[in-house]
This record gives C-alpha cells, sequence and structure tokens, in this order.
C-alpha cells in the first residue's frame, strides 16, 4: 500500500543554506508539495500528506529557510515569501519534478502563489489553505507584531522559556509537537523570520493572480481575522479555474476532515495529470 512506503528525509544546498524536506510515499507517483505555515514546520502537514499519499500522490513536506531542519539566519533580509518560492522551485529541481501540485496553509498558502506566478508552467494545479492578502495584513501586523516586538527586543525574557521547552519531549500529536517547535524557537531566529516576511512581498498582485489559469482549490473560514474570508473569496474571483471550499473552523482540516475530505479527494483526482477536466468550471461549495 502507498500510505506505508517509507518516509524519507533529505537536505539539498541552495546557495550557502541547506534546505529540509520529508518525501512521503512512492517515488513515481505525480508529485504533491505541501508547505507549512509561518515559524511552524513540516509536522503541521503530515496527517494530510498520509491522506494525500492514499489519493496516488507522493508528498513533499519543505521546510522553509529559518524554520523545521533547514539552516537559519538572524537576517529579515532572508525570509520573504518570494525567497520561500524559489526554495520550493529549488526542491523540485533537486528532486527532479519537472510540475507538482503546489499548496499550503497560511504562509505556505501565498508562497504557492509565488510559485504559481513565477513558475506557471510547473505548476499542475494549487491547494491553498487560509490566504493571507489585503484584507487579512492589517490584521497580521497587528497580530504578529507584538510577537516580533518581543522577540527583537525583550528576547531575555522570551528566551529562557524557549530553550526550557526545546528541551522537552515532543507529544505524539505532530500539530501539537510543530507549535511546540515554534514556541522553542531563538528569539533572533523568530524575530527575523517575523519582520522578513511582514515587509517582503506578502502576495502577489492583483493583475498577476488574474493571470493564473491552473486549476486550484480554495480552503477558507470565516472566523479568524489572521485569514479573513474575505481574501479566499477575492483570490476565487481572480482565479479562473479555482473552486472555494469552506471550512468551519481553523482546525477543521486537521483535526476533523471527515466533511471536507471528500470534496479535496475529488480535486486531487481531477488535477491528476492525464485527467481531462472541463474548462472554465468555477465553484463554491
Amino acid at each position: 500500500m502507498a500510505e506505508l512506503a517509507a518516509v524519507t528525509t533529505g537536505r539539498f544546498w541552495l546557495d550557502d543554506s541547506q534546505i529540509a524536506y520529508e518525501r512521503w510515499g512512492r517515488a513515481g507517483d505525480p508529485p504533491l508539495i505541501l508547505l507549512h505555515g509561518i515559524l511552524l514546520d513540516s509536522g503541521i502537514n503530515r496527517g494530510l500528506a498520509r491522506k494525500m499519499v492514499r489519493e496516488g500522490y507522493e508528498v513533499v513536506l519543505l521546510d522553509f529557510f529559518g524554520h523545521g531542519r533547514s539552516d537559519r539566519s538572524s537576517d529579515p533580509k532572508d525570509h520573504r515569501a518570494d525567497f520561500y518560492a524559489e526554495q520550493v522551485l529549488a526542491v523540485m529541481d533537486h528532486l527532479g519534478f519537472n510540475k507538482a501540485v503546489i499548496g499550503g496553509v497560511s504562509l505556505g498558502c501565498i508562497v504557492s502563489l509565488h510559485v504559481a506566478h513565477k513558475a506557471p508552467e510547473r505548476v499542475q494545479a494549487m491547494l491553498l489553505e487560509m490566504p493571507v492578502m489585503e484584507w487579512s495584513a492589517p490584521w497580521a501586523i497587528i497580530m504578529l507584531g507584538p510577537l516580533l516586538v518581543s522577540s527583537r527586543y525583550l528576547p531575555f525574557l522570551q528566551g529562557p522559556f524557549a530553550r526550557w521547552l526545546a528541551k522537552r519531549p515532543r507529544p505524539r500529536n505532530e500539530v501539537a509537537a510543530s507549535v511546540i517547535n515554534t514556541l522553542s524557537m531563538t528569539p533572533s531566529h523568530m524575530a527575523a523570520v517575523l519582520h522578513g516576511v511582514l515587509v517582503g512581498s506578502i502576495v502577489p498582485t492583483e493583475q498577476q493572480r488574474q493571470k493564473l489559469t491552473m486549476p486550484t482549490l480554495i480552503i477558507a473560514h470565516a472566523r479568524d481575522r489572521l485569514h479573513e474570508f474575505q481574501d479566499a473569496y477575492v483570490l476565487h474571483q481572480e482565479l479562473s479555474q479555482s473552486r472555494l471550499l469552506k471550512a468551519n473552523s481553523i482546525l477543521e482540516l486537521r483535526l476533523k476532515p471527515q466533511r471536507l475530505w471528500p470534496q479535496i479527494s475529488q480535486f486531487l483526482q481531477d488535477v491528476k495529470p492525464g485527467k481531462k477536466r472541463t474548462a472554465g468550471r468555477r465553484k463554491s461549495v
């Protein structure tokens, strides 16, 4: 069974840094690259990776530079969503993928959009969970700004707790372990990621997004200021080949995916290479 295939881990060089990834499923199946949110790591997506392997995909979980097992930097200039997109294209080159389904949550979602803008010919389809765009940007500053200030200017308060937490054993729940890994980050590294992402190019422009024609499934919900539903709706209107799927909460897909998964499964089957698609389809479910 594909879902029982061994998980392999690897690292590759990009300029002077090493980027880490996990590879799930069978080599040779259609590739799908799944990206994590800001300050998180691959653990947040492992449950979804297992499900996607059962759909017949080989799934790659990438740790962006500054996250997870990838190398780190305290320089904000190293951390931008468009720079992370270059890392996605680099892991595709490293693994020999000419084309792949690209997707992710929050930061991973907007990095996917940057990948699609930079190299649309290499994106089979997109799976976008909780986009952060123009309507969400003020809330991102309001909600992440205090964490940036604390990690940048009050490391003597945050640092001891992070070092203590880094030594604690991780729970078996992979989502919880990923969150604990985030809280264990060195304050200077956390500050660099937040600073770089918030002042960099957060998302491609409206005109650039409107040119994207690959099939896209957008997952959003209405009760999260950091990921405003209006952004997901606007993106759905901009992308001519998109579907909009409404989740009940930020945790539904990872904790209780039963309602959402049949529609995600159908999308993944529809966009597999060689599958005949109907042009111009767009719907909200």
